[in-house]
């Protein structure tokens, strides 16, 4: 299966208060390993940069002045998220920003398969941190990278959050300690997985004549 990790950055947070589109970036996955098919683009918003958003993504309006215009990209975009399901950490944010993108150029709404990864994390760990910094930090991925908010890095994060979101992987055991207050050191790092191996019957037959006589031999003895 393929599906798509999704980001955006845009100008502020409203659409309604005409934000647009600044950045998009997208990661495929084939059987949750990224392949080499990346999407991305700077877009020129045709309005201002808020102050806030700035301070979050580091875009400047002269650096967005000479970029592509969001219909400039919009095909070659569709056309890479075409029939994919899409993996979005808070959805409903990014697909607001692109719905209107689209409807701006005449174009349809987003019609894929979502997967929302705010709202998983929400229902895995009620009551704590989740964004995508403080997943990162219960399933220690590295995000040092993360010092702005940009759209492929976030992806590679998010696609490393998706993984473990979705128990492919666990949390290490220092982590889910340190959340109870107890001490464990930082160098200790346990993962496993939730796999059962069923013994064949052979190797059952091996282990019941391996107790036997291991029984009879402490029992005498």
């Amino acid at each position: 299966m393929k599906e798509i990790v999704l980001d955006t950055e845009t100008t502020g947070i409203s659409v309604k208060e005409g934000h647009r589109i600044v950045e998009i970036g997208c990661i495929e996955l084939e059987n949750l390993i990224p392949t080499k098919n990346k999407f991305h683009c700077y877009l020129n918003p045709e309005r201002k940069v808020s102050e806030k958003a700035f301070k979050v993504h580091g875009y400047s309006d002269e650096f967005l002045l000479n970029q592509k215009k969001f219909k400039e990209v919009e095909d070659e975009f569709l056309e890479f998220i075409k029939d994919k399901r899409l993996i979005i950490h808070n959805a409903e944010f990014d697909l607001a920003h692109l719905n209107n993108e689209l409807l701006l150029s005449g174009k349809g709404r987003i019609k894929n398969e979502i997967i929302d990864t705010l709202v998983i994390a929400r229902e895995k760990f009620p009551g704590s941190q989740v964004s995508l910094d403080a997943l990162c930090k219960r399933y220690r991925i590295d995000n040092s990278k993360r010092i702005n908010h940009t759209a492929l890095i976030d992806c590679d994060l998010l696609s490393k959050v998706y993984i473990n979101l979705i128990d492919q992987k666990e949390p290490s055991l220092d982590f889910q300690e340190n959340e109870s207050n107890s001490r464990i050191s930082d160098n200790i790092s346990v993962s496993y997985f939730k796999k059962i191996i069923t013994p064949s019957s052979v190797e059952f037959k091996k282990h019941k004549q391996y107790l036997s006589k291991f029984l009879k031999k402490n029992y005498f003895s």
